[in-house]
Formats: structure tokens, sequence, C-alpha cells
């Protein structure tokens, strides 16, 4: 019985690989430590279906090193120290690669009894992880291993793995066979795969199995048969991983940054996920964060748009959270009120803040005069404009100043008129 096609596509040599050119093509790190045969401890780190169990296969075959795998979401620390037993054997003359895959399944402990032998050579670490090993990984482990990103393989690199998984069908599966395509086909099939080679082998072989035979043995793959066997893409997402956080913040800066049409595209992203709450909680925070006090009523129309989302639901939410984002995005911008309660954060965290005045403090009791609370205080709405020159601020920090109004049009006005009813007040 044959392998799956993506297995039989693993590759050999690290010449064989497709894609991450940016960490083993030629005079790249990782590419001279190989070919010079002198490794460390790594981590791998990126998307499923990018090679990261291909190239730690390359590596045990060309040092000529004793390879064991073990998968962290199945694997306990007995079956460490399985691997472990093994490095005291003779037959391992160049030494053991333990290759953990989905390493920050393992929890510290698991984590730690790996370090232990890290440390005194008995083996080396390959770890591959999908999830950002800083925030995962033991940090006594991390700072041991190099960390190498693998990113999602292109479109041309997709098509190129296609092309070559074609030709192993001819001989194998389709032996006899002549195997036509279209280049938009595989095209399409990048597209799904979204960057995940392991994927787009998976859909290219349920494609091919699904094609209709002519008399004269040939089959064609067309652009139309990839869309009628798939529904949807799949966006890779994962709501309490580094994806999440990487949409969230694109998300955001976007919005700040005022491209309108960017700011929708990393919405859309966040709606073919589901994640309602985050995008209404984000746009609520955007309101205040980025375009704050320079258009003071976008809070109420975001607020009123993620309510109508929330009740609605999705589909229909798509259409209020659109509203909000192009909103936000193309209104003008002040980060004034979010730098303004910062500074007075910093103080509280910093400084010796002193005490309130006792002319402000509260005197809604009985007895509070003869403790000196509130004695002396001006109601301001008994004075021209609402306003009389009065001290609020605690002694300690007195000449403390916060808010500083950006430059528009709400801001400026707001703060003349305060600058102008301050010179006039008694």
């Amino acid at each position: 019985m044959l392998k799956p096609l993506a297995e039989r596509m693993r590759p050999a040599k690290i010449e064989d690989m497709i894609g991450q050119s940016h960490i083993i093509g030629k005079g790249k790190a990782l590419a001279n430590m190989i070919n010079a045969k002198r490794i460390t401890n790594m981590i791998l780190y990126g998307p499923s279906g990018t090679g990261k169990t291909s190239l730690a296969n390359i590596i045990s075959h060309t040092l000529d090193m004793e390879f064991f795998n073990i998968n962290a979401t199945t694997s306990s620390v007995s079956d460490i120290k399985q691997v472990i037993s093994k490095s005291n054997e003779i037959s391992n003359v160049n030494g053991i690669i333990l290759y953990i895959d989905e390493i920050q399944s393992f929890n510290k402990k698991q984590q730690q009894t790996i370090l232990e032998y890290i440390e005194n050579g008995k083996i080396t670490l390959i770890a591959s992880t999908t999830e950002n090993p800083h925030h995962y990984v033991y940090n006594a482990l991390l700072s041991r291993s190099i960390v190498f990103e693998f990113k999602p393989l292109g479109t041309s690199d997709i098509v190129k793995g296609l092309q070559k998984a074609i030709g192993l069908l001819e001989e194998d599966e389709f032996d006899g066979y002549t195997i036509n395509y279209e280049k938009e086909a595989f095209e399409k099939i990048a597209v799904f795969s979204n960057g995940d080679l392991r994927k787009a082998i998976n859909i290219l072989e349920a494609a091919m199995f699904s094609l209709d035979i002519s008399e004269d043995m040939e089959l064609t793959l067309v652009s139309s048969s990839i869309e009628n066997g798939l529904d949807i893409k799949m966006i890779s997402y994962d709501r309490s991983g580094d994806n999440h956080y990487d949409i969230l913040s694109a998300f955001q800066k976007s919005i700040r940054g005022s491209d309108v049409d960017a700011s929708l595209h990393y919405l859309a992203r966040l709606i073919k996920a589901g994640d309602l709450q985050s995008i209404t909680r984000r746009l609520i925070v955007i309101a205040s964060e980025d375009i704050g006090l320079a258009y003071p009523n976008a809070i109420s129309i975001v607020k009123a748009c993620t309510d109508s989302a929330n009740q609605l639901g999705f589909p229909e939410a798509r259409i209020p959270l659109a509203q909000a984002v192009i909103l936000l995005a193309s209104s003008p911008k002040s980060n004034s009120v979010l730098t303004a309660i910062d500074r007075a954060l910093s103080d509280i965290e910093s400084k010796d803040i002193g005490q309130i005045p006792m002319h402000i403090r509260d005197s809604h009791y009985r007895g509070s005069q003869n403790m000196g609370r509130g004695v002396g205080y001006k109601y301001p709405h008994n004075y021209e404009n609402s306003y009389v020159h009065q001290k609020y601020m605690p002694e300690n920090i007195q000449n403390s100043k916060y808010y500083t109004p950006a430059d528009n049009k709400f801001e400026k006005s707001a703060f003349e008129y305060l600058n102008s009813i301050k010179k006039k007040g008694v």
C-alpha cells in the first residue's frame, strides 16, 4: 500500500526543500550549519505544512545522527526518558536528535526534563511549534536554542510543489495515464491551501481521484474541478494564539493609519473566523484610543454599530461592523485621551502624590467641617462661565500636566475656550 502523497513528497536533501530560502538558501545561517555538520539546539517556528518536520529529518540524515520523533500533544516525560536512555548506546556515535513536534503542548516540568539532557550534550534538540516560542517555551530552554521562523509558502512555491506531486502521481497511481492541468487550477489550490504545502497536496490528490477518465487514458485538471471540491477557504486563526493577535494588531493599525481598504481586509478575516466579540471590543477601544476627541461622537456611533452587530449575529453583523470600520478609518485621529490617562497613571505609580486638598474632600456628613473637609470650596456654577480659580491637584504634584490637545478642529476649539474662561475667571 502506497504512503499518502504528502508523505512521499518529503524531500531527502536540503536542495529539494521548497520555500524557506531566507533560512536554508545558499549562504544562510541554517544552511551553513547543516553543510558544516555542526548544529545546535533549535526551535523551528511557523505554520503547518511549511517544511519543519522535513528539515529535521534532512538534518539527521545529513549528519548521520540517530533520529527520534515524539509529538508533545500525545507524549509524556516517560517517552522523553526512553529516548534519553538510548543516548548511552555505543551505536549512536554521532549523537541523537530528539525532534519534539508541537513543543508548546509540553508544560514547564516536561520542558525542564529536556533541559537537563541538552545541557550535558546527550541529545540535540530540534523542536517545532506553530505558536510563538517566546510565549510558550520555557525561558531556560529558549535561551539554549536558536529560533528559526518558517514562513507560509507563496503561490509560486506551492505551484512548484504541485508540479512535482503530479509527477509522482503519473509514476504511481496513474501509471500509463496522461495528466493535463491548467496552471489556474494549481493557483486555485495555492489560494485555498493558505501557504500550507501539505494541505495543497491533499487537495490535489482528492481532486485527481474525482476526475473522469477519458477513453484515451487522459486526465485533465481544470480550475472548476478545484472549486467544485471545496466549499470554503480556511483562514488560519486560533483565538488563543499568535495569529489571533497578529490580525487584531493589523486591524487596529490599519484603522489608525487611515487605510480604509486594509481595515476592511482585516475585518473580513475576523468575520471569516466568526470572532464577533474580538471585533466589537477592538472597535470600541479604537474609537477612544485612536480617534478620541478628534471626533468625540465616533464612540457613540461605533457603540450603536457594535450593539446592532451583536443583536444581528453573522452574516448580517458584517454590515454595521463595516460601517463602524469605515467611519473610524476615515475619521480624524487623536491619541490625546490615551496619552493623558497614561501620564496620570504613571504619576500614581512612580511619585509621592500627596493628599487630596481639604477643600475638595467629601463634606456630606455631620462633623465634616470640624475636620476641615470642604471648607473654602468654591462652587463653579456660582461664577461666570461656571469657572473660578481654585486648586484641585494634590500639593506634591500641583504642576503636573497630563492632557495636551492634538492638532484637530474640536480639541483646538475646546482648549481655546478653556483658556479664554480661565483668563476671565475670578
